[in-house]
């Protein structure tokens, strides 16, 4: 598992700070949630699909398994749309679907904008370590070290979480306790399950936090930190692609439009 989630090459991406690319998959987020521009919309999605594969450091096919549930994104978020939203030309009716061009555009409007976000996003997942994430904030826009630390050790305390799980899952077959059907068994699954997890996890956080407390993580003092984070000469060069991919979506959209419509909003003075 751990092979499988570890990056084959190091980009420009990785090396740039995690500041900086938080900041602008979050203008990015807003740039694609004020689209209303199919064709600008479109390009988006196209382009930072293509920006995940060369810049994400994972191989092709790796990538590819990941992209390819962007199908059901893209189908998940427009169909809803597509069978019910309003429009006046109309294309099939059947009970209570109706399927309008208005509609259809923006439900496929809707999907692309979904495929966008989800690519902005994973690129910014897959170049980014959590452990660096948390120190850039603390270093650079003065995140308390008792939240990002945290969040860090909530981060590692998950698969001792999970541990726990399969051990009590374990114990319960031996034992040969057999959960009842229906409402009354999954109450029962869930009190022979989330009691003990929840004590052993209360248990675990308040040891963690008398820890952080006596290792004086409380953010009152002055700290060093053994992880610097900086600015480095990958920073413009990250902030470049992400800049240019907005611009070349912006100048394809007007030279190679494909849907031609410059606002998919619905008016129905229209």
């Amino acid at each position: 598992m751990n092979t499988w989630l570890t990056p084959s090459a190091i980009t420009w991406m990785h090396r740039a700070n995690p500041v900086l690319k938080l900041l602008f998959v979050i203008g990015l987020f807003f740039v694609a949630l004020f689209t209303h521009r199919t064709d600008f919309m479109f390009y988006q999605a196209v382009l930072f699909t293509l920006l995940l594969f060369w810049q994400s450091g994972y191989s092709f096919w790796k990538v590819l398994l990941l992209v390819l549930s962007f199908g059901l994104v893209f189908i998940s978020s427009s169909s809803t749309m597509i069978l019910f939203g309003k429009g006046d030309v109309l294309w099939w009716e059947w009970g209570l679907f109706r399927i309008t061009e208005e509609s259809f555009y923006r439900g496929i409007h809707i999907g692309f904008k979904s495929v966008t976000i989800a690519s902005e996003g994973l690129l910014f997942v897959l170049t980014t370590s959590s452990v660096d994430m948390f120190y850039a904030l603390m270093q650079k826009i003065k995140l308390p070290p008792k939240y990002a630390y945290s969040f860090m050790a909530s981060i590692r305390l998950l698969p001792m979480v999970w541990e726990e799980f399969l051990i009590r899952r374990n114990a319960l077959r031996i034992r040969g306790a057999r959960s009842l059907k229906g409402p009354r068994g999954w109450i029962a699954g869930i009190k022979m399950y989330a009691v003990p997890l929840l004590s052993q996890s209360i248990r675990r956080a308040h040891r963690v936090a008398v820890a952080m407390e006596a290792k004086a993580f409380d953010g009152n003092g002055r700290r060093t930190y053994y992880y610097p984070s900086r600015f480095s000469r990958y920073d413009p060069l990250a902030a470049a692609i992400f800049i240019a991919a907005v611009i070349a979506a912006l100048a394809l959209s007007d030279g190679l439009p494909l849907f031609h419509i410059t606002d998919v909003r619905y008016s129905a003075n229209t």
